[in-house]
């Protein structure tokens, strides 16, 4: 499964934020799948990548031409794209899930993006899960399930995110995810 986590570059952050990306690249790693992100060698992007690559994870890094320099070294694979939406693109084109971490706007713009192209495909199946540490994402959040219950929404798939507000909900929301998707592969046999 590639999974795709949007997620800091930022340096410095707090040790729960690095934890919270730590327990999630072990995760990935741990349980044999891909990890797609945005392929910097600094902040959170960077703490995910190698726990991710530690734990035995596939590591590829989709990195815009402007960032090149940065392009983090843990990468099994690394995408160029020509600029931050072609990396937005390719992204949420090859991602099976989607998990949004704490981050900046970029972090918010691709959430969003995300959920704009899903809901393009009524019927996309793809889970999007934020880690809603600290309520960083509450007004976000709200704003979606208002938007959700609006004459301006299309679509279901605006109601896609589902929340987690530690690792321990990330991870059992991720752990369900690839569950279900095992359950599916053996009824499809």
């Amino acid at each position: 499964m590639n999974i795709v986590v949007y997620c800091s570059s930022q340096a410095g952050l707090d040790e729960k934020y690095q934890q919270l990306a730590h327990e999630l690249g072990t995760w990935i790693g741990q349980h044999g799948h891909t990890l797609l992100y945005g392929g910097s060698n600094a902040g959170l992007m960077h703490i995910t990548a190698s726990a991710a690559h530690e734990a035995g994870g596939h590591i590829i890094g989709v990195i815009p031409e402007m960032f090149r320099h940065r392009l983090d070294p843990v990468c099994d694979e690394a995408v160029h794209t020509a600029n931050l939406g072609d990396r937005k693109q390719y992204m949420i084109e090859h991602g099976d899930a989607f998990v949004v971490m704490p981050g900046g706007i970029g972090t918010l713009d691709e959430w969003i993006s995300t959920l704009a192209v899903m809901t393009i495909g009524n019927d996309d199946p793809r889970p999007v899960i934020v880690a809603n540490i600290d309520g960083l994402y509450d007004a976000t959040i709200q704003q979606l399930a208002d938007m959700t219950r609006s004459p301006f929404a299309r679509g279901k798939n605006l109601a896609r995110t589902l929340v987690a507000t530690s690792s321990r909900e990330l991870i059992q929301e991720l752990s369900g995810l690839t569950s279900d998707r095992a359950s599916q592969s053996l009824q499809d046999r």
